[in-house]
């Protein structure tokens, strides 16, 4: 009988237990205990994927923008170096008829030509002197006298000048002439035009590189400055064209070369002469105001003016000016020039970026990145500026550096009134050529036609050797295309 009842009871009991555990699953569903720990979980990794959507998306745009910066960048700084290139010419084509001209002066003053035809000059007029004291006009009468005073002062003052003059010739005339007969300064223009594509080539290769670090383990951003021919500024391709769009008259092999001679020896004579021209003023001033009777003034121009002709015979086809490639008379379309020789293109190359948890996020381009940007040499026109006026001068106050007025004498009035600020233009040159050393460069909309040739060229520099570039595939593309896709 009792163990009877420990089975009913041992029975009863597992059924209170079953029963709690049905109660327990059934009332399952309304117990909230845990429910935020699950909520937390699925919210911490919604909030993961948006955070990496966002590192990404800020990621990609400071991509773009340091790329976008790194091409316009490259091609401006390549760009400032090859303006600087044709300002460097131009210069030294000034420093070369510079050097014509003050070879002419102190080889006169070597020889001192002018200078032995003022005693005969001035003995003329001392001989002349005693007919004034026969003159009906009362004003003439004191120059019987003040004549044969005068005289020994002119002839003084030019023989101090001349051997001063001859002095400084001892000097500075051999080295002139060591300059001329070596086609030092001609040297110096090869030089230019051989080594300054390649400096800007370097610039931008080194600008891609500052505007690529960091750069959180894609590598270093390399950026190339091309032609519009499809051909990296500088390197080999100097040797077949150069870069800059010049002409060298000496090493011309195109069929304008005797054109190209006549008119460099033509410009030469032209800024030599100038050149002499200001020597000549600088110097002869006060004989030109002081001592008018020995005629030394005179004298010495044409001297100088003579051995100035005497030196360009000498080198008539030695040293002889840089010309820029095709004047504007010979230009058939003016856009097609100005793309073909003074525009160039700049292009960033870099790796991919890598994007955050990559197994959720992919980057869709496969491809390397690139971005270019479009600049041109050219010679800016004359801006407007404030300058101060003053009525009855030409020569405003102010300037630049080496740009002084002349003094008044004694003998000029002041000018009337008082003076004013005025609008007017920059006093400086337009001319295309290279005379002019106001060359400059500028960023422009990139329109070329061969934009969709130079994307997708491999660049031939060393600095590519080991890098597998997987350039974009534009699949036929035009530039007006592009400029759809990328209205940089």
């Amino acid at each position: 009988m009792a163990e009877k009842h420990w089975r009913f009871d041992d029975r009863l009991r597992g059924l209170t237990r079953s029963y709690r555990g049905i109660r327990k699953i059934a009332a399952l569903p309304a117990d909230e205990n845990g429910a935020m720990s699950l909520v937390s979980v699925f919210a911490v990794l919604i909030l993961t994927i948006l955070l990496g959507m966002v590192m990404n998306v800020g990621k990609a745009a400071d991509h773009k923008i340091r790329m976008q910066n790194a091409a316009d960048a490259i091609a401006y700084s390549g760009g400032t170096v090859l303006a600087r290139g044709m300002n460097a010419l131009a210069f030294s084509n000034h420093l070369l008829c510079d050097v014509f001209a003050l070879t002419a002066f102190m080889r006169e003053a070597r020889d001192r030509n002018a200078e032995s035809f003022v005693p005969d000059i001035l003995g003329a007029w001392n001989e002349e002197a005693p007919i004034f004291l026969q003159s009906h006009f009362a004003k003439f009468i004191p120059l019987a006298s003040a004549i044969p005073a005068k005289t020994p002062l002119e002839q003084e003052l030019v023989r101090a000048f001349s051997d001063w003059v001859a002095a400084a010739s001892e000097r500075i005339l051999p080295t002139l002439e060591y300059i001329l007969a070596e086609e030092l300064i001609p040297q110096y223009q090869r030089a230019v035009v051989a080594a300054f594509p390649d400096i800007a080539q370097q610039a931008a290769l080194e600008v891609a590189r500052r505007n690529g670090s960091p750069s959180f383990g894609r590598g270093d951003m390399l950026g190339v400055l091309w032609r519009t021919s499809v051909v990296p500024v500088g390197g080999a391709g100097e040797w077949v064209e150069p870069t800059l769009p010049v002409v060298d008259p000496l090493n011309d092999p195109s069929p304008e070369q005797p054109q190209n001679l006549a008119d460099a020896q033509t410009q030469r004579r032209a800024q030599a002469q100038h050149y002499l021209g200001l020597w000549n003023s600088r110097a002869m001033y006060f004989f030109d105001r002081e001592a008018k009777m020995s005629r030394f003034s005179s004298l010495w121009r044409n001297f100088t003016c003579g051995q100035l002709e005497q030196l360009l015979q000498e080198y008539e086809m030695g040293n002889l000016p840089f010309l820029i490639r095709d004047t504007g008379n010979e230009i058939v379309d003016p856009n097609d020039h100005l793309d073909r020789y003074f525009t160039f293109v700049g292009v960033a190359y870099w790796h991919p970026m890598r994007p955050l948890l990559p197994g959720l996020f992919r980057h869709p381009i496969t491809a390397d990145t690139v971005t270019f940007a479009q600049v041109r040499v050219f010679v800016p026109r004359r801006r407007l500026i404030w300058m101060y006026q003053v009525p009855g001068s030409d020569n405003p106050l102010g300037g630049v550096p080496g740009d002084f007025p002349e003094l008044p004498s004694e003998d000029d009035p002041p000018p009337p009134g008082d003076g004013h600020w005025e609008v007017v233009r920059q006093p400086v040159p337009e001319h295309w050529d290279l005379w002019n050393q106001h060359w400059s460069c500028q960023l422009t909309p990139a329109t070329v036609d061969t934009l969709p040739a130079i994307l997708q060229t491999r660049p031939p520099l060393p600095e590519f050797a080991g890098w597998d570039l997987q350039l974009p595939n534009l699949a036929g593309l035009s530039t007006a295309d592009i400029q759809y896709i990328s209205p940089h």
